[in-house]
C-alpha cells in the first residue's frame, strides 16, 4: 500500500500521459481500491494481508480487472471517454504501485490468484493503522512517497500553476468542474484550491506520518529493501517462485486475451458512441 504516492502520481500522470483523461476521474480511480477495503482491513488484524489482498477475501479490489469493469460501466453510462480513461488509469496506477509491498496484488484476477510483488517494503496492516503508518514511513515506503513528491516538483510542477489548471485540467472535464462550481457555490479560486488541495494533502500526510514514526512512537528508521526489519511483514506465498511466475504469466496472457475480446465485441462500440466533447476537439485542434 502507499500512503501519499497515490496523490502525487495523479499530477504526474495527468501531465505526461498524453491522452485526454479527467483529472477528477484519475483521482477517483486511484482511491477506488482502498476506499472499498481500507476501513475494513484494520478490523481484521489477525489475517489483514490475506483479507486485504488475497482470495478468498477482497483482494480483487486491487486487480486490473476491477478498473476495467468500472471504466466500461462509466463509459456506457456517461458516454465520457475522459472519465472512462481517468478511472481506468487511476485504478491501474494504484494496482501497479501496490505491487511494491510484501503482500503484493492479485493483478491478473480472476485468471490468477497469485500476488505480484517486488517486496520493496513490508505490508503491515496487522499492526493497526498507527503501526502500519509508522512502519511504512520507517522503510522505503516513505522514500517512495518522497520520490513521487520530487517527480511532481521537478517534472510536473506546471500542473500546480493556475494557467495549467485553467488551460488543460478544466477544459478536459468542463462538465464536472462546472457542476462543482455551481453546486458548491465556488469561485474559480475555490476550484483551484480543490485541485491543488490533493497535492497539499499528500505532502502534509507524508510529513506528519514521518514525524509520528520518528518522535511519537520512536521506531527505528530502516530504509532498506524489504524493510523495516523491526516489524514482521505480511506475505502471501503460494508456492515456489518458478511455479508462481508460470501461473502469473498464464494469468497475464489470459487477461490480455479477455480484454482484447471485450474490446472487439462491445467496448469499441461504446468508445465510438462516446464521441469527444466539442471542448476536447478544440483542444486537439489547437495542439495540432
Amino acid at each position: 500500500m502507499s500512503w501519499a504516492a497515490h496523490e502525487f502520481e495523479n499530477y504526474f500522470i495527468q501531465k505526461h500521459l498524453g491522452v485526454k483523461a479527467s483529472f477528477l476521474a484519475i483521482c477517483i480511480g486511484t482511491y477506488i481500491p482502498d476506499s472499498i477495503t481500507k476501513h475494513l482491513v484494520y478490523e481484521h488484524p489477525l489475517d489483514a494481508a490475506h483479507f486485504h489482498r488475497g482470495w478468498p477475501g477482497i483482494g480483487f479490489t486491487h486487480s486490473l480487472m476491477l478498473g476495467f469493469v468500472i471504466a466500461v460501466a462509466v463509459l456506457a453510462c456517461t458516454k465520457s471517454r475522459s472519465w472512462a480513461l481517468g478511472i481506468l488509469i487511476g485504478e491501474w496506477a494504484h494496482v501497479v504501485t501496490d505491487t511494491s509491498d510484501s503482500a503484493g496484488v492479485m493483478a491478473f484476477f480472476p485468471f490468477s490468484t497469485d500476488n505480484v510483488t517486488i517486496n520493496m517494503w513490508k505490508h503491515t496492516a496487522s499492526q493497526g493503522r498507527g503501526g502500519d503508518g509508522a512502519a511504512y514511513y520507517s522503510g522505503l515506503g516513505g522514500i517512495w512517497d518522497f520520490f513521487w513528491f520530487l517527480m511532481v516538483i521537478f517534472f510536473a510542477r506546471d500542473t500546480l500553476r493556475v494557467e495549467y489548471f485553467r488551460r488543460v485540467v478544466v477544459p478536459t472535464d468542463p462538465v464536472a468542474w462546472s457542476f462543482l462550481k455551481r453546486r458548491l457555490y465556488l469561485s474559480d479560486n475555490g476550484l483551484l484550491a480543490i485541485y491543488r488541495g490533493l497535492f497539499l494533502y499528500g505532502a502534509v500526510r507524508m510529513v506528519a506520518w514521518f514525524l509520528y514514526a520518528r518522535f511519537q512512537v520512536k521506531v527505528p528508521w530502516q530504509p532498506v529493501w524489504g524493510g523495516p526489519k523491526y516489524v514482521k511483514g505480511n506475505h502471501l506465498d503460494h508456492g515456489t517462485w518458478y511455479a508462481v511466475t508460470g501461473r502469473l504469466f498464464l494469468g497475464a496472457a489470459a487477461l490480455a486475451v479477455f480484454l482484447y475480446l471485450c474490446w472487439i465485441l462491445f467496448v469499441r462500440r461504446l468508445w465510438q458512441r462516446a464521441a469527444p466533447s466539442p471542448t476536447s476537439v478544440a483542444l486537439a485542434a489547437q495542439a495540432a
